[in-house]
């Protein structure tokens, strides 16, 4: 007998009271291992930051999305908008994260899907993200959702991180 299909994640904006759980979740982000020439603790600081800055100074075109299941917070979304160089304003996730307990139910699907509805209410025409290039399983899950490379950065270092 196979055990019984993860309940569908609710999905709501997050209050203060979650940044418990979002200081909890958010550093899953870099668990794959950044790449050399980053400093991980800066990373999740200023990823902290960011979110918590939204968080308790919401802007109009911004937000931070909590995902539950069973009345348990399993995921993160943080949802901001950008202007390309070339002038186009488009939604942006800023950071989605998923605890390891939920992976694989479908949250992280979940929470994409909300932020496309979440973009197309605001009438935006792009969804984008940001995601390390050896993050090759975050990457699938996105190229799963329809999401496909556009602009690529490539880095030299110049100086060895301080």
């Amino acid at each position: 007998m196979s055990a019984p299909a993860p309940a569908p994640a609710h999905i709501r904006p997050a209050t203060p009271a979650d940044e418990p759980f979002i200081r909890e979740v958010l550093p899953r982000l870099l668990a794959f291992g950044p790449p050399a020439w980053r400093d991980e603790a800066q990373l999740k600081a200023r990823d902290i930051a960011v979110l918590l800055e939204t968080l308790h100074h919401p802007a109009p075109h911004s937000g931070v999305f909590l995902a539950e299941q069973q009345g348990q917070p399993v995921g993160v979304l943080h949802l901001t908008t950008s202007t390309d160089f070339y002038q186009q304003t488009q939604a942006h996730i800023t950071d989605l994260a998923v605890t390891t307990a939920a992976e694989g139910q479908g949250v992280g699907r979940a929470l994409l899907a909300f932020a496309e509805t979440w973009a197309l209410e605001r009438g935006y025409h792009w969804l984008t993200l940001s995601v390390f290039a050896q993050n090759s399983r975050a990457r699938a899950v996105y190229e799963r959702a329809g999401f496909g490379p556009d602009m690529m950065s490539y880095v030299k270092v110049l100086l060895p991180p301080a």
